[in-house]
């Protein structure tokens, strides 16, 4: 028998399934049976293969439905705590506020939330032809003549110069001594004063009144001195204010606003500041006091007592479903009659601004009248309606 002559691997390199069938092949031709083996071997080898790329395959894919999965449900229970944690504060708050005597705010408030609002409001028809109504909470527009019009604020500067002089204030029972420069030029401008004197000592808090109630030019300048050392820079602070409140409408020229060309504002702007001051404790207990009576002063030995100029001219806060709380009013030639004022409605709180009322008598005062019946008469019918 003759054997073919294999040949020798230099490097002892194992033989190769292609040689072993070179081999055989020319060793064993005709013999189709060896073919079969091979062919037999290979497609084993080649399942083999396919197989265990299935399973990484399949394992990999079991993988990534096992990571959704565990992701979904931690995400469920992250949602699931956060709401459990969100009930026992509220339970907490609850719980603490009744304890505290608040258990009836409380109470008034849910009840509120549940109340429907009036959400538009026709305005039209009245003196003013600028005005802004505004709800107090969330400051929502309801109804608005020329709102972001400019237009010149007069008096109603004075909420910013009260707003500012409270926050920078360390202690309101600060005693204030007015000097002769506070008064320079204000008799010159015919500004409305409270009735302070040049070398009286006063409290800071007694200012304040003055600037709101009576609408008092010398406790703004006497405020601003103290507070920055002259009126140009509490001026500044005004601005700074009025800008971090979004009031791009609004510059302040001086505390007081008496008239200037450069001094400005929109009855938008002003409702938004009205609704900032009113969270403020301090600021509300003083634009909602019909009037205020200082102690007994160096020059006063009785004190002053002071009236707000807007209830002075309201025979009756009450209007329809609610009452007028408070407000400031304003007044220049050029400005016109002004009012920023708030009022309560079926237990909801309003603004109204309105500036630029002309003619005699109380066309700013009328006008809020006229508004807060008018809303009042639209809430009264969405109740009946509800």
């Amino acid at each position: 028998m003759f054997f073919a002559k294999i040949p020798r691997h230099t490097r002892q390199n194992a033989i190769t399934e292609g040689d072993l069938e070179c081999i055989l092949t020319r060793n064993c031709e005709g013999t189709e049976q060896l073919r079969y083996i091979l062919r037999k071997r290979r497609n084993i080898m080649t399942d083999r293969k396919r197989r265990r790329t299935s399973d990484r395959g399949n394992r990999r894919r079991s993988a990534k439905v096992k990571s959704r999965k565990q992701r979904k449900q931690n995400k469920g229970r992250m949602i699931f705590c956060i709401a459990m944690e969100m009930i026992v504060v509220l339970i907490l708050v609850l719980v603490v506020g009744w304890n505290y005597g608040m258990g009836m705010q409380l109470v008034e408030w849910i009840e509120q939330m549940r109340k429907p609002v009036v959400k538009e409001l026709d305005i039209s028809g009245i003196n003013s032809p600028y005005a802004v109504l505004m709800q107090v909470r969330g400051g929502r527009v309801i109804g608005e003549i020329s709102g972001d019009q400019q237009m010149y604020p007069a008096s109603m500067t004075k909420i910013m110069t009260t707003i500012v002089a409270i926050e920078n204030l360390k202690d309101l029972d600060q005693e204030i001594t007015l000097t002769n420069e506070m008064f320079e030029g204000l008799y010159e401008q015919d500004a409305t004063q409270a009735g302070f004197q040049p070398g009286e000592t006063v409290r800071a808090i007694d200012l304040l009144y003055g600037v709101m109630l009576p609408s008092g030019a010398e406790c703004c300048i006497a405020l601003a001195d103290t507070i920055s050392g002259s009126e140009a820079d509490f001026v500044a602070l005004m601005n700074e204010k009025a800008a971090k409140l979004g009031m791009s409408g609004t510059n302040f020229c001086d505390t007081t606003g008496l008239h200037d060309a450069n001094h400005y504002s929109t009855a938008k702007d002003i409702a938004v500041l009205l609704k900032y001051a009113l969270r403020n404790d301090t600021f509300r207990k003083i634009i909602e006091s019909p009037y205020h009576s200082t102690p007994a002063t160096n020059i006063h030995p009785d004190g002053i007592t002071f009236y707000s100029t807007m209830f002075k001219n309201l025979s009756d806060t009450v209007v329809t479903d609610g009452q007028i709380m408070g407000g400031k009013t304003g007044y220049t030639g050029e400005a016109g009659h002004c009012l920023a004022s708030f009022a309560e409605i079926d237990g909801t709180e309003y603004i109204l601004v309105t500036g630029g009322a002309s003619g005699t008598g109380i066309p700013h005062i009328n006008d809020a009248l006229t508004v807060y019946n008018r809303l009042g008469a639209a809430t009264q019918a969405l109740n009946e309606g509800k």
